[in-house]
């Protein structure tokens, strides 16, 4: 199990995935302000939703070693996932940008956003997940090939 490469890229995508609930990937400064605001993933649920899923479901690939197939489909799902964070931390800095949501109870309207190191995990995460799923489809052709020599 840890032998294969692909189990080392998942163990990746965990720790990457889990440094992310505990970092904010925005942050937003108003223009008389001096101090940012931060948008916290797990403060808004959605995002935290699929903060939390990329990770777990990676987790829980890294045992599924037995069943390839399987574990494709996770990390095809894990990878929806990665796409549908940027989705949402787009539509969450707009909202947070027009004034329409607020952060640590201030409406931000007009503020300027920069984003953080942060934000490139999920990015990170993908290709990663790219990258364990042409492993375990490797391993699926190695068995298949060998079950024909036998």
């Amino acid at each position: 199990m840890i032998q294969r490469i692909q189990t080392l890229y998942l163990l990746l995508v965990v720790i990457l995935g889990t440094l992310l609930c505990f970092f904010s990937p925005v942050q937003f400064l108003m223009p008389a302000a001096t101090e940012y605001a931060h948008l916290n993933v797990l403060d808004k649920w959605p995002m935290a939703v699929m903060t939390i899923a990329v990770p777990v479901l990676a987790f829980l690939t890294i045992f599924l070693f037995k069943r390839r197939f399987l574990q494709v489909r996770l990390n095809i799902m894990n990878v929806i996932f990665c796409l549908g964070f940027y989705a949402l931390l787009a539509l969450y800095t707009g909202y947070v940008v027009k004034g329409h949501e607020p952060i640590n109870d201030m409406l931000l309207k007009g503020a300027d956003w920069y984003i953080n190191v942060w934000a490139a995990i999920p990015l990170v995460n993908l290709i990663l997940l790219m990258m364990a799923t042409r492993r375990i489809l490797k391993d699926e052709a190695l068995v298949r090939a060998a079950d024909r020599l036998r």
